[in-house]
C-alpha cells in the first residue's frame, strides 16, 4: 500500500500538468484559427477596396483582378488546410480532456458532482455536436467565402478574357462557386472522419 500511494500522487500530479498542457493547446489553436481568419479576411476587403479605386480604369482593372484574385484565392485555400487542421487538433486536445476529467471525477465520492461530464442529451456544457456541426466551424466560413471569391473570379475570367456574355458569365461563376464550396466541405469532412470515423 506504501507503494502504491506516492505512484497514484505522481500519476495524479502529472495528469494535472497534462491537463493544464492540453487546455494551453486548445486555447493556442482557436487563437491560430482566428488570427488566420482574420488575415484572410483584412487580405480579401483590401483586395476589393484596392479593385475598387481602380474601376476607372479598364486596363489596370484588369491588371489587378488577374494578379490580386488569384493571390487571395490561393491564400483562402491554404487558410481552408490550416483550419482544418486546427479543428482536428482541438477535436484531439479535448477528447484528451475529457478522458483525464473522468480519471479526477472518480478520485473521490465527490468528483461527479464537482467535475461535470458531457451530458448525454445536451452534449458538452449545453453544447449538442452532430454530424452536421463542421458546416459552422471558422473552416467552413472561410471556405465559402472563398468559394465565393472563386466563381467571381471564374466569370470576370470569361468576360474579360474570353468576351463571354455577361449573364453566362454569372452562371459559370454560381457553378464554379458552388463545386468548389462542395469540394471545400467535402475535403473538412474527410479529414475529420479519417481522424475520428465516429464523428
Amino acid at each position: 500500500m506504501a507503494d502504491t500511494e506516492p505512484n497514484a500522487a505522481a500519476l495524479n500530479s502529472a495528469v494535472g500538468t497534462e491537463l493544464f498542457v492540453l487546455q494551453s493547446a486548445a486555447s493556442s489553436t482557436i487563437a491560430e484559427a482566428g488570427t488566420r481568419s482574420t488575415i484572410y479576411l483584412s487580405t480579401l476587403s483590401s483586395g476589393l477596396v484596392a479593385i475598387g479605386f481602380a474601376g476607372g480604369s479598364p486596363g489596370l482593372l484588369a491588371i489587378l483582378i488577374f494578379t490580386v484574385f488569384p493571390t487571395i484565392f490561393m491564400l483562402g485555400w491554404f487558410t481552408v488546410v490550416r483550419l482544418v487542421d486546427t479543428s482536428v487538433e482541438n477535436i484531439t486536445v479535448r477528447r484528451r480532456m475529457v478522458r483525464i476529467r473522468e480519471h479526477f471525477v472518480g478520485l473521490h465520492p465527490s468528483g461527479p458532482a464537482l467535475i461535470s461530464l458531457d451530458h448525454p442529451r445536451t452534449g458538452e456544457l449545453g453544447v449538442r455536436y452532430s454530424r452536421s456541426s463542421f458546416l459552422f466551424t471558422m473552416a467552413s466560413m472561410i471556405g465559402t467565402v472563398n468559394s465565393v471569391l472563386g466563381g467571381a473570379l471564374v466569370a470576370l475570367v470569361l468576360i474579360f478574357g474570353a468576351a463571354v456574355p455577361p449573364f453566362l458569365a454569372q452562371v459559370s461563376g454560381v457553378a464554379a462557386g458552388s463545386i468548389l464550396l462542395a469540394a471545400t466541405l467535402t475535403y473538412e469532412r474527410r479529414r475529420i472522419r479519417s481522424a475520428y470515423p465516429d464523428s
